[in-house]
Protein backbone atom coordinates (compact mmCIF):
# COMPACT_ATOMS: atom_id res chain seq x y z
CA UNK A 1 0.00 0.00 0.00
CA UNK A 2 1.41 3.51 -0.83
CA UNK A 3 0.33 6.95 -0.27
CA UNK A 4 0.89 10.60 -2.13
CA UNK A 5 2.06 13.94 -0.43
CA UNK A 6 1.31 17.09 -1.87
CA UNK A 7 2.69 19.84 -0.95
CA UNK A 8 2.97 23.75 -1.45
CA UNK A 9 5.39 26.04 -0.31
CA UNK A 10 5.39 29.79 -0.95
CA UNK A 11 9.10 31.01 -1.40
CA UNK A 12 9.57 35.14 -0.62
CA UNK A 13 11.36 37.46 -2.95
CA UNK A 14 12.89 34.56 -5.11
CA UNK A 15 13.31 33.14 -8.72
CA UNK A 16 12.22 29.49 -9.96
CA UNK A 17 15.84 29.61 -11.04
CA UNK A 18 17.60 30.15 -7.14
CA UNK A 19 15.29 26.86 -6.31
CA UNK A 20 15.87 25.14 -9.19
CA UNK A 21 19.37 25.49 -8.86
CA UNK A 22 19.15 24.72 -4.67
CA UNK A 23 18.10 21.35 -5.63
CA UNK A 24 19.71 20.12 -9.08
CA UNK A 25 23.49 21.58 -8.27
CA UNK A 26 25.26 19.13 -6.04
CA UNK A 27 27.29 21.52 -4.10
CA UNK A 28 24.14 23.93 -3.42
CA UNK A 29 22.04 20.51 -2.70
CA UNK A 30 24.90 19.77 0.11
CA UNK A 31 25.00 22.92 1.52
CA UNK A 32 21.22 23.46 2.16
CA UNK A 33 20.85 19.63 3.33
CA UNK A 34 23.57 19.28 5.33
CA UNK A 35 24.88 15.74 3.63
CA UNK A 36 26.88 14.77 0.59
CA UNK A 37 24.72 14.97 -2.74
CA UNK A 38 25.35 13.89 -6.06
CA UNK A 39 23.14 14.92 -8.87
CA UNK A 40 23.40 16.60 -12.78
CA UNK A 41 20.82 18.42 -14.64
CA UNK A 42 20.52 15.55 -17.34
CA UNK A 43 17.86 13.58 -17.78
CA UNK A 44 18.00 9.66 -17.15
CA UNK A 45 20.91 10.27 -14.89
CA UNK A 46 21.12 8.51 -11.30
CA UNK A 47 21.37 10.97 -8.62
CA UNK A 48 21.92 10.32 -4.57
CA UNK A 49 21.79 12.86 -1.69
CA UNK A 50 21.39 12.37 1.95
CA UNK A 51 25.39 10.38 1.39
CA UNK A 52 23.19 7.69 -0.97
CA UNK A 53 20.09 7.58 2.20
CA UNK A 54 18.31 8.72 -0.78
CA UNK A 55 18.76 7.78 -4.61
CA UNK A 56 16.85 7.81 -7.79
CA UNK A 57 16.78 8.83 -11.58
CA UNK A 58 16.13 11.96 -13.36
CA UNK A 59 12.79 11.21 -15.37
CA UNK A 60 11.95 14.95 -16.72
CA UNK A 61 13.50 18.10 -16.18
CA UNK A 62 12.62 21.55 -17.32
CA UNK A 63 15.28 24.03 -16.57
CA UNK A 64 14.08 26.55 -13.79
CA UNK A 65 10.63 24.91 -14.12
CA UNK A 66 10.00 21.16 -13.49
CA UNK A 67 11.87 18.32 -11.59
CA UNK A 68 10.53 14.77 -11.97
CA UNK A 69 12.52 11.86 -10.31
CA UNK A 70 12.55 8.08 -8.94
CA UNK A 71 13.17 8.44 -5.34
CA UNK A 72 13.60 5.49 -3.26
CA UNK A 73 15.03 5.56 0.45
CA UNK A 74 18.08 2.88 1.83
CA UNK A 75 15.69 1.67 4.34
CA UNK A 76 12.85 0.94 2.11
CA UNK A 77 11.49 -2.86 1.83
CA UNK A 78 13.25 -4.60 -1.11
CA UNK A 79 9.80 -5.20 -2.94
CA UNK A 80 8.62 -1.83 -2.41
CA UNK A 81 8.36 0.14 -6.00
CA UNK A 82 10.34 3.17 -5.96
CA UNK A 83 8.52 6.47 -5.74
CA UNK A 84 7.87 9.61 -8.06
CA UNK A 85 9.40 13.04 -6.72
CA UNK A 86 7.87 16.14 -8.70
CA UNK A 87 8.42 19.98 -8.29
CA UNK A 88 7.31 22.29 -10.04
CA UNK A 89 8.17 26.02 -10.00
CA UNK A 90 5.36 28.47 -10.35
CA UNK A 91 6.78 32.22 -10.04
CA UNK A 92 3.63 34.86 -8.65
CA UNK A 93 4.97 38.45 -8.57
CA UNK A 94 8.24 38.36 -6.79
CA UNK A 95 7.66 35.03 -4.77
CA UNK A 96 7.74 31.56 -5.87
CA UNK A 97 5.15 28.89 -5.80
CA UNK A 98 6.43 25.44 -4.78
CA UNK A 99 4.29 22.61 -5.89
CA UNK A 100 5.47 19.22 -4.82
CA UNK A 101 4.17 15.65 -5.44
CA UNK A 102 5.93 12.65 -3.82
CA UNK A 103 3.80 9.16 -4.88
CA UNK A 104 3.81 5.60 -4.47
CA UNK A 105 5.38 6.24 -0.54
CA UNK A 106 5.39 3.29 1.36
CA UNK A 107 2.57 3.66 4.13
CA UNK A 108 5.30 3.34 6.99
CA UNK A 109 7.17 5.84 5.48
CA UNK A 110 4.96 8.82 4.93
CA UNK A 111 4.98 10.42 8.04
CA UNK A 112 8.73 11.04 8.38
CA UNK A 113 9.30 11.87 4.86
CA UNK A 114 6.21 14.37 4.49
CA UNK A 115 7.82 16.11 7.40
CA UNK A 116 11.82 15.48 6.11
CA UNK A 117 10.90 18.02 2.82
CA UNK A 118 9.91 20.85 5.20
CA UNK A 119 13.05 19.65 8.06
CA UNK A 120 15.71 18.96 5.15
CA UNK A 121 14.80 21.22 2.38
CA UNK A 122 12.08 23.68 1.97
CA UNK A 123 12.75 25.43 5.90
CA UNK A 124 16.53 25.31 4.91
CA UNK A 125 16.33 26.86 1.61
CA UNK A 126 14.03 29.51 3.18
CA UNK A 127 16.80 30.34 6.01
CA UNK A 128 19.33 29.91 3.21
CA UNK A 129 17.63 32.69 0.74
CA UNK A 130 17.40 34.91 3.49
CA UNK A 131 20.89 34.80 4.32
CA UNK A 132 20.11 33.35 7.64
CA UNK A 133 22.39 29.93 9.33
CA UNK A 134 20.94 27.04 8.44
CA UNK A 135 19.02 24.71 10.89
CA UNK A 136 18.32 21.18 10.09
CA UNK A 137 16.82 17.73 11.95
CA UNK A 138 19.36 15.23 12.52
CA UNK A 139 19.28 12.36 10.47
Amino acid sequence: MTKTIVQKVVFKNTTPKALYDLYMDAKKHSLVTGGPATISEKEGSAYSVHGGYIKGKNIHLVKNKVIVQTWRGQDWDKNSVDSIFSINLEQKGKDVVLHAIHSHIPVKHVASIDKGWHGHYWNPWKQHLAGKPITRPKM
